[in-house]
């Protein structure tokens, strides 16, 4: 009876171990994704400021590098892609289509997942710095001056603006548990040069 109570709780132990390194695995899995992503980013982008057009990351990969973005003092250095598809914006923050590219005249809309990339939107000021490189080597100086919370429903960004802007999107709150909720986290800033 000892043995049988025994084998019972090593059972059941060795069961509630395996179920743990796999909650483990699954919290890890997009952090990771998302590391690895950026990292063969950085060697597309390499490969973009040779003037090599539209470099892949990957093989399969249905998107590129169209700018390097850089904020807080240098603690976040972020290739975006082209495209704002769920697939895309799982490896790394994407660049919308049908808005201008950084520098243009107009509204330039990056968005990015809230718990990986854009994070660190959290803790940004009115008055900072970011700055954009695109691949040709030009550099762009934007400082925010705008902070919203916006309802996507009720909402839309202003695409057509007089002087150059930067739009960074991401999903609100922080950490909140809605997928796809509605209410965006939404940075501005003007170009400065």
């Amino acid at each position: 009876m000892v043995l049988r109570i025994n084998s019972a709780r090593g059972c059941i132990v060795a069961c509630l171990l395996c179920f743990g390194f796999w909650q483990l695995g699954q919290g890890a899995y997009i952090p990771a994704k998302a590391w690895l992503a950026q990292e063969l980013m950085q060697r597309a982008w390499i490969q973009a400021s040779l003037g090599n057009e539209r470099p892949v990351p990957w093989p399969w990969a249905d998107t590129w590098p169209v700018a390097r973005l850089t904020a807080k003092s240098g603690d976040v250095d972020l290739i975006v892609f082209a495209g704002g598809s769920g697939r895309t914006l799982a490896f790394g923050p994407g660049h919308l289509s049908a808005s201008v590219l950084p520098g243009e005249k107009g509204n330039s809309v990056i968005a990015g997942h809230r718990d990986t990339h854009f994070s660190f939107l959290r803790d940004i000021e009115i008055g900072e710095s970011l700055f954009i490189e695109t691949p040709g080597g030009r550099k762009h100086l934007y400082e925010v001056i705008g902070i919203d919370i916006v309802d996507s429903r009720r909402g839309s960004l202003l695409l057509d603006t007089e002087v150059p802007m930067l739009s960074l999107v991401t999903c609100y709150p922080f950490d909140g548990s809605d997928i796809g909720g509605s209410l965006r986290f939404v940075v501005t800033a003007k170009m400065l040069f």
